[in-house]
């Protein structure tokens, strides 16, 4: 299987070709995240990893479209982002996008409507949300993952008491 580890930085995922902006660091491939297309062929890798990289990127829509074209058909998509409640999203300055569970729907098979924003689609395959040790030792995080009506109301009206922290997405390429 070939991996794409996007924004890699010093921790590479093991056996992973590395892209970085930043020289100094484990990436096997230097460029600009931000300008487009990245210098890899179409249909190029089996699983992309973006862990940390997605909020600091100018442009999401664009970014998703170049996972989609380096993704061979059914690849997968492992996207790890804080929360937009979480303190980590707002502290670090570098950080352009806030984020929360359907900050991705655009790319869904239903588009939420808004299918002329782009034609990549991606078929979510999981979605992990880790919140603040006391709400996961209440149980919320259990709810929050496992129901998606309470995702929704935890989302629309509890986020703000109920903090999110970390969001992992795993999505499957649809060509």
């Amino acid at each position: 299987m070939s991996t794409l580890d996007v924004g890699c930085g010093v921790n590479k995922f093991p056996g992973s070709i590395g892209i970085d902006r930043i020289t100094g660091t484990k990436a096997d491939v230097i460029a600009d995240l931000d300008r487009f297309p990245y210098p890899f062929r179409d249909d190029s890798f089996d699983s992309i990893r973006v862990i940390h990289v997605i909020e600091h990127l100018t442009d999401v829509i664009r970014a998703m479209e170049e996972f989609h074209r380096l993704g061979r058909a059914g690849a997968r998509v492992l996207i790890a982002t804080p929360h937009y409640t979480d303190f980590s999203s707002f502290c670090d300055p570098t950080h352009k996008h806030h984020l929360n569970t359907f900050s991705f729907r655009y790319f869904g098979e239903d588009n939420a409507g808004f299918g002329y924003y782009s034609k990549a689609r991606f078929r979510e395959r999981a979605l992990r949300v880790k919140l603040l040790a006391l709400w996961r030792y209440l149980g919320f995080e259990l709810l929050v993952n496992r129901v998606p009506r309470f995702r929704k109301f935890w989302e629309h009206y509890l986020c703000f008491v109920v903090r999110g922290k970390v969001m992992e997405f795993e999505f499957e390429i649809v060509k």
